[in-house]
């Protein structure tokens, strides 16, 4: 079984699906900023309602970023704690990938621009493409940070809540209302399982894209 953790899109989200895929148990609370206080008591109070025990876990899915430092930390951290206390591996999704997942599951859409806000005027993007079901990072292309006042010269679809904050050319769809739950985060991190891309708790390492991304926003607009 897979416990799977989101904490980065405003939201506190915990999912337990089995190797499977099957949904165990899942729970999310949206709109708030409180995970630090959450995620572990939902976590519990899942496994309790479902008689999940520890020794059942095989991984731990979590969202690893790009995207809200705290969110990512908090993710991280819980992810972390828990692998190396129950001698379990980690699977380090992105956000990215998961907007992009997300967006092909509710629209449709195979072939995506993957945007989500990293403030300073930029957005991180990632172009993504199914594949067999799971959308993945085209050939040759990286997850990276790009401008607001950016122009868009291709003709995919945008997704994210970074869609609407760069330039888009004259008819392209636009799915900003995307909102991965871990669920995604469980799916595609099942993925890199049966990929056998585990990796021990110590490189369960957050990827945050910006340098110095621990610093304030007022520190950093220094800099």
């Amino acid at each position: 079984m897979i416990l799977a953790l989101e904490s980065v899109f405003d939201q506190c989200s915990v999912a337990f699906v089995d190797l499977a895929g099957n949904v165990i148990a899942e729970q999310t609370l949206t709109g708030n900023r409180l995970q630090t206080q959450q995620i572990l008591p939902m976590i519990h109070a899942l496994m309790t309602a479902s008689s999940i025990d520890w020794s059942q876990l095989t991984a731990i899915a979590f969202n690893r970023g790009p995207g809200a430092f705290s969110g990512i930390r908090i993710n991280t951290a819980v992810a972390q704690a828990i692998a190396f206390a129950h001698d379990l591996p980690c699977l380090p999704v992105s956000s990215l990938q998961a907007i992009a997942q997300s967006a092909f599951e509710r629209h449709q859409s195979p072939h995506v621009l993957a945007l989500t806000d990293a403030r300073m005027n930029q957005v991180y993007v990632g172009e993504y493409a199914v594949s067999d079901g799971i959308m993945q990072l085209v050939a040759g292309a990286t997850e990276h940070l790009l401008d607001y006042d950016s122009v868009i010269d291709k003709d995919l679809a945008l997704v994210g809540n970074g869609a609407t904050l760069v330039n888009a050319q004259l008819g392209q769809a636009i799915f900003a209302d995307i909102r991965p739950s871990a669920i995604i985060i469980a799916k595609l991190g099942l993925t890199l399982y049966q990929q056998h891309q585990s990796v021990p708790a110590e490189l369960a390492l957050p990827v945050y894209l910006r340098n110095n991304a621990w610093k304030t926003l007022a520190e950093q607009q220094k800099a």
